[in-house]
Parts: structure tokens; C-alpha cells; sequence
């Protein structure tokens, strides 16, 4: 809850953006990686256990994190480390690859799980977390994971089709995949009548602007306020980033 999906998508897009300018590096990721989301709910759990540090310092303690972060980035370029990537092989990349797939695919299978269970924190005696309710939102949820996947799948090979003008193939297959994000998005909200409001479930993502969340878009005026020790302490998350 300390970071909005508002928040994620908006300093992804700028890393993106000024990637894409100044940027040099191939096949370098820009988005939320799992393991990235792993190593930060690690930082979490360990400053929430900390009295001067604690939750309300962790986003300070991440920002001197990512500066860290910066800063072997900056020597790893000015000493050439790119040229490290000849010394690996292509089953290298592959693996990792396959890490990164299995781990998301960890995480879909978990959520899909999670659609027939109760939230935690959650009303257990609300209408929609009624036995029948529960089992309907989990098999929606299914159709909506399985839908997605196969159309995206499809997408990506309709260069090949033998229908449809070339621009447009080469157009589903460049932006299928978000483009059947929205599509099966629209899809979810197709029941409607008697259905319970939280049937599907959605994320809960806060006005980004409120007053709680607002803070959080000037995390840097805390970070002189985070322990020395601490500061330096960050170097070691940031050599795993």
C-alpha cells in the first residue's frame, strides 16, 4: 500500500522515456521485474522492524537505494562493463529469461488461486464473499487469465495471418498484447445487473493525489531524514538491483 499502481506506471513510463533518449543499453529492463519485487518487500520487511527507520522512512530509505543504484550504474558504463555480455552464452540469457517467466508465472497461478478465497482484511460475511459468489468471481477471473493469454499469443503471429491488410497485421502483432489487456478489461465489466459491485475483483489503486498518497510524490524532502548507517547500509540492496 506504500506505492499505487499509479505511481509504478508513472516512474516506469519515465525511466522508459528517458531510456529511449539517452539510453545505450539493449534489452534492458525497464519495467517491474519480480525480482525486483521480491528484493523490495525483503526492504520492507526489514525497515518496518526498525524503530528509526520504520515504514514511514522505507520509500526515503529505497530513494537512497536507487541512488546507489545509479551510481554503479554510472561506473559499470564509464568502465565499459558492457563488454562483460560477450563472456556469456546464449543458454545464459535463456535462463534467466526462464526465471523471470516462472516467477511471474508463480504470481498469475497464486492471484488465480486467490480469486476463490476471501481477502484478507475483508468483510468475511459481505455478499460477494458468499461460497457461490466466490467460486463464480474465481471461474470469471479464469476466463478473463486464459482469454488474455491465448488472444496475446495469437496477436503475436499476425504477421502471418493471411487476412486483413499488412499494416494492420503488423500492427496487432507490434501492439496486440496491450492491446488485449484493454480489450479483455472492457470484457470485465460485461456482468452487470444482479452481480454483486465487487464481482470481479479490481485493484484498488488510491487517488494518487489525496492527501495520503501525496507524500509519496515527495518522498526526496525525507531522505535526509533517514540514519547514516542506514544510507550507507543501502549500498547493499543496490548491488542486487
Amino acid at each position: 500500500g506504500v506505492l499505487t499502481a499509479v505511481q509504478t506506471l508513472a516512474s516506469t513510463a519515465l525511466c522508459g522515456i528517458i531510456h529511449s533518449i539517452i539510453g545505450g543499453q539493449p534489452l534492458l529492463i525497464l519495467g517491474v521485474a519480480e525480482p525486483t519485487v521480491i528484493m523490495y518487500r525483503f526492504m520492507f520487511d526489514f525497515a518496518k522492524n526498525r524503530p528509526d527507520l520504520g515504514s514511514q522512512l522505507f520509500l526515503a530509505w529505497t530513494g537512497w537505494v536507487c541512488v546507489w543504484t545509479a551510481i554503479l550504474l554510472f561506473l559499470l558504463a564509464i568502465l565499459g562493463a558492457c563488454s562483460i555480455i560477450n563472456r556469456f552464452t546464449r543458454l545464459a540469457g535463456e535462463l534467466f529469461g526462464l526465471l523471470i517467466a516462472m516467477l511471474f508465472m508463480q504470481q498469475a497461478i497464486k492471484g488465480l488461486v486467490d480469486e476463490f478465497h476471501i481477502p484478507e482484511r475483508e468483510n468475511p460475511k459481505s455478499v460477494d464473499f458468499q461460497p457461490s459468489w466466490r467460486f463464480a468471481n474465481g471461474m470469471f477471473a479464469m476466463v478473463l487469465s486464459f482469454g488474455l493469454l491465448f488472444t496475446a499469443l495469437r496477436s503475436r503471429k499476425a504477421r502471418s495471418w493471411r487476412y486483413a491488410c499488412g499494416s494492420l497485421r503488423g500492427f496487432v502483432a507490434d501492439y496486440g498484447v496491450p492491446l488485449m489487456v484493454l480489450v479483455w478489461t472492457a470484457v470485465s465489466y460485461i456482468p452487470a445487473g444482479t452481480i454483486p459491485k465487487g464481482i470481479p475483483r479490481r485493484l484498488f489503486s488510491p487517488n494518487p493525489w489525496s492527501p495520503g498518497a501525496y507524500e509519496n510524490w515527495t518522498v526526496v524532502k525525507d531522505m535526509l531524514k533517514v540514519p547514516v548507517l542506514y544510507i550507507i547500509g543501502a549500498f547493499v540492496p543496490a548491488t542486487m538491483i
